[in-house]
This record gives C-alpha cells, sequence and structure tokens, in this order.
C-alpha cells in the first residue's frame, strides 16, 4: 500500500508493518514534533532529546508488530519516548554521584512578571523524576495509574513525586516573590 495523507492511524500501521518506507516516514513525520517536545522535557538537553527520539522511533519501527492498539498509537509511542528518554538520564546519572543529582539546584533568574518561559526554566530545574512526573500528569494530562504503568513506578510513587514536584516549583516562585 502507498502513502497517502489520507491513511488512517490502521491504514499506516499495515503499510509500516509490510515495510512501505513511504509510510514509515509518514507515521514519523506526524509524532516527531510532539515526541521530541516530550523527550526534551524529560531531558532537558536538545541534542539527549534527539538522540531520545531517533531511539524511539527505532524501537516503535521494531516493535509495530507488538502494539495491541490497547491505546492509540500516539499514547504507546510517547509511552517508548518516556522510557527511552529515563532510560538515557539513568544511564547519564550512572557516571555522576548521586549527591551531586540531587544536591545541585540550577538558580533561575526572574524578572518582574511572571511568564510562560520563566515557569519552564522553573520546570527544567526540577530533578528529572520531578519533572517527568509533573509534565506528564500537569501538562500532558495523564492519570497517576498511567504515568505509573508508563514509568514503571507505583501510584503513590508518583503521587509523590508529583507533590514534591509542586512544592519546589511553589518554593521557587515564592522565593521570587511570585505567589505566597
Amino acid at each position: 500500500m502507498s502513502f497517502t495523507t489520507s491513511m488512517t492511524e490502521a491504514e499506516l500501521i499495515r503499510a509500516c508493518l509490510d515495510d512501505d518506507r513511504l509510510a514509515q516516514k509518514a507515521l514519523y513525520e506526524r509524532y516527531k514534533t510532539a515526541m521530541y517536545t516530550t523527550a526534551y522535557r524529560i531531558t532537558n538537553d536538545f541534542e539527549l532529546a534527539n538522540d531520545v527520539l531517533q531511539e524511539a522511533f527505532v524501537k516503535v519501527f521494531k516493535g509495530l508488530s507488538s502494539f495491541r492498539k490497547e491505546s492509540t498509537l500516539g499514547s504507546w509511542i510517547k509511552t517508548i519516548v518516556v522510557r527511552t528518554a529515563l532510560g538515557k538520564l539513568r544511564k547519564i546519572n550512572l557516571t555522576e554521584s548521586i549527591e551531586e543529582a540531587n544536591v545541585s539546584e540550577v538558580t533561575i533568574k526572574w524578572e518582574h512578571h511572571l511568564d510562560a518561559e520563566y515557569l519552564e526554566q522553573a520546570i527544567q530545574a526540577l530533578p528529572d523524576g520531578y519533572r517527568t512526573v509533573f509534565l506528564m500528569v500537569e501538562v500532558e494530562g495523564y492519570s497517576h495509574k498511567e504515568v505509573a504503568d508508563m514509568l514503571d513506578i507505583s501510584i503513590g510513587t508518583s503521587k509523590s513525586q508529583l507533590f514534591y514536584a509542586k512544592k519546589r516549583l511553589r518554593d521557587s516562585l515564592t522565593k521570587y516573590g511570585y505567589g505566597k
């Protein structure tokens, strides 16, 4: 089956499974921007996010035959991207001392008004686990159960990570004169 822009998700999957290179390119093009954004938000690094994106799509194409259609294709791909990003971060963090990773704090320079850029800086300054759960729950809209399943953690851990992420954000904003 050759690619057309009117292919349904099911047709696109079938074409990709039949090694249709145009369909594979179309699938990549359809999801790359959203998945890059997810990878960047988790890694907080442009180059690492590109690596994650490429590695994740290799996994997508290798594992597409195992896609069970229990969720949308986009959600399935996002799970792969999130897990790939977290795996990369774990490898990087293994080379750093645990104390440095937990103690180091990024100083955020605030101007006179809070806007999206400053909030994004505060979010990016969160530790990896806090940032990932915060983004998945508060930005992406996933439930704690969905986050727990995707990240292979407990629901309690997801809730705890979100609580502490919000606390750190609140503290950061308060420190610079925003909020209570």
